[in-house]
Formats: C-alpha cells, sequence, structure tokens
C-alpha cells in the first residue's frame, strides 16, 4: 500500500525524526520517499557516523559524484538537490552556501507520443479494466497514479466530467469524460458497488482516506462514494492503523499491462503508461486547443511544462513541407 507506515514522534532516530518533520510539512509520501532515500544515499557517500557531522559543505561533492561517475541526467541531479536543500535549509536549519559543482549533462528531451491509430492499436491487446484504465489516460489527460486512486465519487457521468482530486500536488482538478467510456465505467461503478456490499457483509468495507478524513468523517470509509474505482482483488493491511482493508490496485500490474500491449501492437517507441497523458495533450493541441486550457486540464503549474507539446506537434500541421517532396 502506498500510505505511509507510522513513525513515532519520539523516536530517536535520525530518519524517524526527518519523516516525522516532512509529513508536519504535508509533502506527498512519494516526496517523502525519494527525499529519504537520496539523503540516506548522501549520507552514506559522506561516510557520516553522526547525523551532528552533516555539513552542507559536502553538497557539491555528491552532486558532482553523480553527474561525472554515475553519469545521471540533470532530472535525478536536480531532485538529489532538492532533497539536500530540504534536508539543510528546512530541517537542520542550516545556511547552504554558494554550490560549485559538476552539472550532469543535459538538453530539452521531447515526450513520446503516440497517433491515435497507433493508440487504438494498443488498446486491441488490452481488455477490461487494464483496457478501460489507458482509456482514461488517453481520454482525460491522467496520470498513471491518478487514474489508481479514482474513487467512485469522482465520476460524473451526468455532467460529463472526470474529477480528478487525489493529485500531484494535492491539486484538484476537473477534466473531460469522453462519451465512449461512459457505459464502461457505469457497469464499473456497478460491480464496485457489489463488491463493496460483499466487503461490508464480510466485516469490512472500510477503505483508506488521506488526511485527516477518517477521524473528520467517521462513516466515510464505508461509503461507497469514496471506494476506489479500481480496487484491488485482495484485502491487505494497512501499515499504520493495522486495518485489514481493500486497496486500489497496484500500479505495476498496469505498467506491465501497458508494456505487454504496446510490444504486441508492434509499436517500436518507449511507451509507458505517461505516454497516453503526452499523447491526449498533443492531440489537444492539433484540433486547435488553446494552450492556457490544455494547462489548466493537465493541471501544470507552468505554462512553460505545457509548451513541450508544441515542439512535438509535427511540422507538416504547421504548414511546413519538405522540398524534396515538391519535386
Amino acid at each position: 500500500m502506498d500510505v505511509p507506515p507510522p513513525v513515532s514522534s519520539q523516536s530517536p532516530r535520525f530518519l524517524d525524526r526527518l519523516r516525522t518533520f516532512i509529513r508536519a510539512r504535508g509533502l506527498a509520501y512519494r516526496t517523502e520517499k525519494t527525499y529519504c532515500a537520496w539523503i540516506r544515499r548522501f549520507i552514506r557517500f559522506s561516510q557520516y557516523r553522526s547525523h551532528d557531522q552533516l555539513d552542507a559543505h559536502d553538497i557539491q561533492a555528491f552532486l558532482s559524484y553523480l553527474a561525472v561517475d554515475q553519469h545521471c541526467s540533470i532530472n535525478t541531479q536536480k531532485t538529489a538537490l532538492n532533497a539536500l536543500v530540504f534536508l539543510f535549509r528546512e530541517f537542520l536549519k542550516q545556511d547552504i552556501p554558494d554550490l560549485n559543482f559538476r552539472k550532469a549533462a543535459g538538453g530539452r528531451k521531447l515526450p513520446t507520443v503516440l497517433s491515435g491509430a497507433e493508440v487504438a492499436r494498443v488498446l486491441l491487446h488490452l481488455s477490461g479494466t487494464h483496457g478501460l484504465m489507458v482509456q482514461l489516460m488517453y481520454g482525460c489527460g491522467l496520470r498513471l497514479m491518478e487514474v489508481v486512486r479514482l474513487r467512485v465519487k469522482d465520476i460524473d457521468i451526468e455532467n460529463q466530467a472526470l474529477w480528478v482530486q487525489e493529485a500531484k500536488g494535492g491539486k484538484a482538478r476537473r477534466t473531460l469524460l469522453p462519451e465512449r467510456v461512459q457505459s464502461k465505467l457505469a457497469e464499473q461503478i456497478r460491480w464496485v458497488t457489489e463488491l463493496h456490499r460483499c466487503d461490508l457483509k464480510a466485516g469490512y468495507g472500510s477503505v483508506y482516506l488521506p488526511d485527516a478524513l477518517a477521524r473528520k468523517y467517521p462513516n466515510a470509509p464505508f461509503e461507497l462514494g469514496w471506494q476506489y474505482l479500481f480496487p484491488a482483488r485482495h484485502y491487505s493491511t494497512d501499515p499504520r492503523s493495522g486495518t485489514k482493508r481493500r486497496h486500489h490496485v497496484d500500479e505495476r500490474q498496469l505498467q506491465r499491462a501497458v508494456k505487454r500491449a504496446s510490444e504486441r501492437a508492434g509499436i517500436n517507441k518507449r511507451v509507458s503508461c505517461h505516454t497516453f497523458r503526452h499523447s491526449f495533450a498533443t492531440e489537444l493541441l492539433r484540433q486547435g486547443t488553446d494552450l492556457r486550457a490544455i494547462q489548466e486540464i493537465l493541471g501544470h503549474n507552468s505554462i512553460e511544462t505545457t509548451q513541450i507539446y508544441t515542439h512535438v506537434v509535427g511540422l507538416h500541421e504547421r504548414g511546413m513541407v519538405s522540398p524534396i517532396d515538391r519535386l
């Protein structure tokens, strides 16, 4: 389960105190895991024997090591830098000196996108839940974890809307709900309703709620609206409370299914779940959708992030023709 395990606020362990601090700041659990992993790696690299030895001047040596010896990407190096800046500036309250480190080789990388025909070929090799989830990623522009964490209440068929409540950065947004998937979603909701009824009858039926919602609304974990739209087949135990409940489907299952389907479809590009989100944005741009509208529907903070798709749209779609085609 991708929920934070319990950590005692009285624990003397350095990383436990760091985790408690991160959670008090309201950062996502995935950010917590990423930061702790990089900080642990930094400590091993610097060969500290005690947290009292932590020195911000060692940051540049570690970042240079990542670039020169590990040949990491610029984004990987930036993630490590963010984690260490958070450690020293926020948690340890230490000033960070001017850093002079070897920057990783970087450059603009364009996202992989699929044409509508290629998406259709991939979907031919997907069925059931996995097929529906991929249709939502491509049809609504959802990230992998956004589609995995959808709840029953997030589907508004009457208003043809899909609400993304547990999005990146804790932001909520509304996106399209394609007509093509509405009947399948209604069928999926009926199936979840029957499954939830059986879980309640068996003495279970509660679901994980983020933050403190379970304390604020004690009955909410048992309500149908809060149930995951794509629940796991088996129960799992919440590592914090020890409660046995049904979580959402494991995202790795969908990732493996997409990889197999793209291979069977003969797609030679590197296809991941995120490729369908890129393809969604590119198709909207081809249709002439305003870039600001695409930014809003994708949930990007900056328009610059959305502008990357202007470099993906084919040159022929901008009215350019190769000279050789005029011979």
